[in-house]
């Protein structure tokens, strides 16, 4: 089910979505009408806005329309809203300047899917703060992982840095039992920063370089539609499949209250 501005979605309507590629979107988890980290979902959408289109999106209206589309669903759903400007020219991208809101419901899997292998790429996404529509380079890196006997791909800076996961956030737990989340160009995923809010585990932001990852005692992706996966094996390197401190991540992820999408 997909509408675009409160009404349903035609094929002319996304056309332009799908010729052009430019635009922007976040994927929230609605669990019996609520949604973990709403507010952060509508602050990124607007945050991108600026970014991507150069013009403030209106939060209220955005939010007006995932309400609707989501009315009536009961359970487990996956929504994503994605911002694009139907009327974009490939010669003049400067002249988009009127977003539209087009709403995705789709069914939602389980919350933590089992653990993962990645193999490490050199590879910096294209504005790296903003959680864009063009998913090529990252998508080809998860095609080539998954060529070589990988679940997924991890991107690695130039310096040696480990980043992100191909759509996801990458976390490590190191030998005393602290959360490190690296320092480096990565998506500020929504998932990430409710799981930062908690007390407990201690968590810091340190750069994490791939001749540290062996020294690691666990690994860790996570994003909205998975929770906090484990990760198995980073290149050659080995991790448990369970660890007490992702046993902690995902209970307090799961004790975070949930935003209702309406009031009543």
């Amino acid at each position: 089910m997909a509408e675009l501005n409160g009404n349903p979605a035609t094929l002319d309507d996304v056309q332009a979505l799908a010729l052009t590629n430019y635009g922007h979107f976040t994927t929230m988890r609605m669990e019996d009408g609520t949604v973990r980290g709403l507010s952060l979902h509508l602050d990124r959408l607007v945050r991108d806005c600026r970014i991507v289109f150069g013009v403030d999106l209106d939060r209220q209206r955005t939010l007006n329309y995932i309400r609707q589309a989501a009315d009536g669903v009961t359970g487990v759903a996956g929504l994503r809203v994605t911002v694009f400007d139907p009327t974009l020219d490939l010669s003049r991208p400067s002249a988009a300047k009127n977003p539209h809101i087009l709403v995705n419901v789709r069914p939602a899997g389980a919350l933590t899917p089992p653990p993962l292998t990645a193999k490490t790429f050199t590879f910096t996404r294209d504005n790296a703060e903003v959680k864009h529509i063009g998913l090529h380079p990252q998508l080809k890196l998860r095609r080539d992982a998954q060529l070589a006997g990988f679940d997924d791909a991890v991107f690695v800076e130039p310096d040696g840095r480990v980043s992100e996961g191909a759509t996801w956030n990458l976390g490590f737990v190191d030998q005393q039992g602290t959360v490190i989340w690296p320092t480096a160009p990565a998506l500020p995923g929504t998932t990430m920063l409710l799981l930062q809010s908690l007390d407990t585990p201690k968590q810091i932001t340190a750069p994490v370089r791939l001749a540290d990852v062996p020294g690691m005692a666990a690994a860790f992706a996570t994003n909205v539609s998975i929770g906090v996966r484990t990760v198995s094996a980073l290149d050659d390197v080995r991790f448990p499949h369970e660890h007490p401190v992702l046993m902690a991540l995902r209970d307090g992820y799961a004790d975070i209250q949930g935003e209702r999408l309406r009031s009543s």
